[in-house]
């Protein structure tokens, strides 16, 4: 964390000057697991677009770049999170099967008022809060051997490249004050609303249930999303042109992606609850800033839940992570728990549905640790086939679950099937079936 940025108390020399873009520091991200060689090449990946609604190849190369946005580290990684972190890693590897160089980003929102929330009602330091959470979700990701974003950046260390967006965003017309606020006026991009495609009355709606502020006196335009927030009593503030204050939550992926991964990036992702309004906004504020296209994909993930409600902070109806592991269950488990279902699907968490993944992963240990079996190379195309069709997970164990089966059943004479399944598994699935 930067700490001298975050004092309520800043200087006349910090006034005027301001960290540059050019001198970020980007946070540590967790190790990376080794990605196997298997033989030949993988397939071109299609993925649903939410913005078109259909299928559309994810990246048509030389390179794949992908945004996925970073947590609000105000509490404990629990396995909504995992799930769409796990979607996205599963992109990622069909993506280097198919011999696609990728660059991802990822952000954490690390000043937000969840997080002054919880340091008001803990009496905790905000940034101590901030700091072991996001310690915790990369241990988390370490375990479920999630493929780290090759640039990792909190906002707090990301101030000036978002200061230089609002104040772009100003000059081009596409900002105005409320009470000293900043706002961004969503008439400033003729396309707003073409990533979900929701009515005036629904944005409205999902507004003012996460964190918008339709109601407000002064807006232009109800809708319009808040880019700069004028200091307030016992919040964090930072110095810029725009006066003191921190910023609004949507310009700050726009900033971010946009400084490392340029324009019409191929895939942005996040949870399907991020579709509107954040992705929308990212994505208007975007286009407004220089005419380009944020992203040229919107890929979501579904909601995780726990007794037919959304697994959520707020709701407290959590199964965290840590949990799960810190009583001795498998990460490879709770990461099969998580593939059974279609990275799309809403679905429910159940203490069934890890039982049958533990089972499942002891069935393909044990298939393993047969000295032959049956040719693997076909099960590498369905695999392949499967992950390359909108990241179907639940066909791929499937058709892993059939090899499997016919080892324990009989196996074949192919003395390099174990082996061959066992990376494939790893590099594919993202499960390590060799410990």
């Amino acid at each position: 964390m930067a700490a001298v940025l975050s004092r309520l108390d800043v200087t006349q020399a910090d006034r005027e000057a301001p960290v540059a873009p050019d001198s970020l520091r980007l946070m540590h991200t967790w190790p990376r697991p080794p990605l196997p060689a298997l033989p030949g090449e993988g397939l071109p990946v299609r993925v649903h677009d939410t913005a078109s609604g259909g299928l559309r190849v994810a990246a048509e190369g030389p390179r794949a770049r992908l945004y996925v946005c970073g947590i609000t580290p105000y509490d404990a990684t629990h396995l909504g999170h995992a799930a769409t972190y796990v979607a996205f890693d599963l992109l990622q590897r069909a993506w280097h099967d198919a011999g696609l160089p990728v660059h991802s980003v990822q952000n954490v929102t690390d000043v937000d008022d969840p997080l002054l929330e919880r340091a008001r009602e803990t009496g905790e330091e905000w940034t101590a809060i901030a700091e072991r959470e996001t310690a915790l979700f990369r241990a988390d990701m370490a375990a479920l051997r999630v493929l780290p974003p090759d640039d990792y950046l909190g906002v707090t260390e990301g101030m000036a490249l978002v200061v230089d967006v609002i104040e772009r965003l100003r000059e081009r017309g596409a900002a105005y004050e409320v009470d000293g606020d900043v706002y961004f006026p969503v008439a400033a991009d003729p396309s707003f609303g073409g990533v979900s495609g929701l009515d005036t009355a629904e944005m409205r709606r999902l507004s003012a249930e996460r964190g918008g502020d339709p109601e407000r006196p002064g807006k232009k335009d109800p809708l319009d999303s808040l880019l700069w927030r004028q200091t307030r009593a016992g919040e964090p503030s930072w110095h810029s042109a725009l006066g003191a204050g921190r910023p609004g939550w949507h310009v700050e992926c726009t900033a971010i992606a946009r400084h490392f991964l340029g324009s019409a990036f191929d895939v942005q992702g996040g949870g399907s609850d991020l579709i509107f309004p954040h992705h929308e906004m990212s994505a208007s504020q975007a286009q407004a800033l220089d005419g380009m296209p944020f992203a040229s994909r919107y890929v979501h993930a579904g909601m995780v839940g726990l007794d037919g409600e959304k697994m959520s902070k707020s709701r407290g109806n959590l199964v965290l992570l840590s949990a799960l592991t810190n009583t001795g269950h498998s990460p490879g488990a709770i990461r099969l728990a998580l593939l059974a279902h279609h990275y799309r699907s809403d679905w429910d968490w159940t203490e069934g549905g890890l039982a049958e993944a533990e089972r499942r992963l002891a069935r393909w240990r044990a298939a393993l640790a047969t000295p032959s079996g049956p040719d693997a190379l076909p099960l590498l195309g369905v695999v392949r086939e499967r992950t390359a069709d909108d990241l179907d997970a639940p066909g791929a164990l499937a058709a892993v679950d059939a090899w499997a089966a016919d080892t324990l059943r009989s196996p074949g004479i192919d003395r390099k099937a174990p082996e061959l399944v066992g990376d494939l598994v790893d590099g594919l699935l993202g499960v390590d079936l060799r410990r």
